[in-house]
């Protein structure tokens, strides 16, 4: 199967491409693309405000955000704005921006995983503290005289919670900042609001009425179960890059050059970051290739299913096109390199990838839709329930746990990371 090798787009792409006849088009006209790893998004309700705030940006022709790769995509017009803008744009919005550098795919799958470890240790600690809480509501019932939770001190009930709220829930209060500071509401802003509500009651309670009732084991579980989520979640993202990674990690990441010194040629062993075109490349049996390129001598099998899908290992001789990330089965083959680096056509494919793992779905549009008003929803629907309760039973706080409730229960995060995680999966 022939193989047509593409032109590695550089990082930032020019989208006008006259044909024989056509004529430059002016610089106003041209557009660039800009890919950005966004961190700071909790929700569905996030990615979809960041996506509405930045196609509301002079210039802007297009932009998608997803929220299961924690990536935007722009496209705009540079003689109107440009990637420092667009960066500040993102951070005016409560979120941070840095440009995709396709060099540094590892470094950044490190910093996922390394988050991925963290948010297992918030979630343990969390469970351990909020565990005593949550026991003792099953097994110990109440005193006597009405006492809530009499197996535990209320000071230690306090004691217990305090650091799940505000150590465990810190993300939560810090999003919910960034979101109503920037005139949004999220996930984090339910959450906040709906256990800060149950601390400091329950707080003021054990302070002013200690045999009233008090709800610390509701926020300290609320916040644990959401951190579990947050725990499900960022696992769900590291598996929707599961497929990009394999296809990273097929390329080598040193290569042996041929060198002539002093009249001898020698083999130099370097990284694949310093190879250009025109280099002289040596592959061993066994050995992956790390460049597009030629055989200039040598004879070999190479399996190239990467590619092709072939089963069976194709033959090369002298002049015969090699690829970077297929191997080299039987003898050793030397090579001049034509593509290197995100030149070659295994990065091509990885970048086509990423495109179409980016891309959304036009279900996801319905989803988008849900998320821009499913918050602010819930809020008036608490507010509501509250109202209800002291409507019809004349005490506001009997209203209370059921407009907490509504609060917390409330999550739009798997509107925006199903159909997206569903499809890189499908890739």
């Amino acid at each position: 199967m022939q193989v047509t090798m593409l032109p590695a787009p550089a990082s930032s792409t020019r989208h006008h491409r006259p044909g024989p006849r056509a004529t430059w088009p002016s610089i106003a006209d041209m557009t660039d693309s800009l890919d950005l790893n966004i961190a700071g998004m909790t929700c569905a309700a996030c990615s979809a405000r960041l996506e509405r705030v930045l196609n509301a940006q002079p210039g802007v022709e297009s932009a998608w955000v997803n929220l299961a790769r924690e990536t935007a995509r722009i496209r705009y017009r540079s003689a109107e704005t440009g990637p420092d803008a667009l960066i500040a744009t993102v951070a005016a919005a409560g979120f941070s921006a840095t440009p995709i550098d396709p060099n540094a795919r590892a470094a950044e799958q490190a910093a996922k995983a390394t988050r991925l470890r963290r948010e297992g240790w918030v979630f343990a600690i969390a469970a351990l503290l909020s565990l005593p809480l949550v026991v003792q509501m099953f097994f110990m019932g109440g005193s006597a005289d009405g006492q809530q939770h009499a197996g535990l001190p209320l000071w230690l009930q306090w004691a217990l919670a305090t650091p799940v709220q505000f150590w465990a829930g810190a993300r939560f209060y810090r999003g919910a900042w960034h979101a109503l500071r920037s005139g949004g509401a999220n996930m984090d802003v339910l959450v906040a609001l709906g256990t800060s509500a149950a601390y400091f009651y329950s707080t003021v309670v054990w302070l002013t009425a200690p045999h009233g009732m008090v709800y610390f084991e509701a926020a300290a579980a609320v916040i644990t179960l959401v951190r579990l989520g947050k725990l499900l979640e960022a696992r769900a993202k590291a598996g929707t890059s599961t497929a990009i990674e394999g296809l990273i990690r097929l390329q080598p990441q040193t290569a042996r050059v041929l060198r002539e010194r002093d009249g001898e040629t020698s083999e130099v062993e370097v990284p694949i970051a310093d190879l250009r075109p025109g280099d002289r490349v040596r592959v061993r049996a066994g050995e992956r290739i790390a460049v597009d390129g030629e055989v200039l001598d040598g004879q070999s099998s190479v399996d190239e299913a990467l590619l092709t899908g072939e089963s069976l290992p194709l033959e090369k001789r002298p002049g015969a096109p090699v690829y970077a990330g297929t191997q080299n089965l039987a003898g050793t083959l030397t090579l001049v390199a034509h593509g290197v680096g995100e030149q070659t056509q295994l990065m091509e494919i990885v970048r086509l990838t990423e495109a179409a793992a980016g891309s959304k779905a036009p279900i996801q549009a319905l989803a988008d839709r849900v998320s821009a008003v499913f918050v602010p929803a819930i809020l008036v629907l608490a507010a509501l329930t509250l109202a209800g309760w002291w409507l019809f039973t004349g005490d506001a706080l009997s209203g209370f746990v059921p407009a907490v409730a509504v609060l917390v229960i409330a999550c739009p995060c798997a509107l925006g990371l199903a159909t997206p995680t569903a499809v890189v999966v499908g890739l």
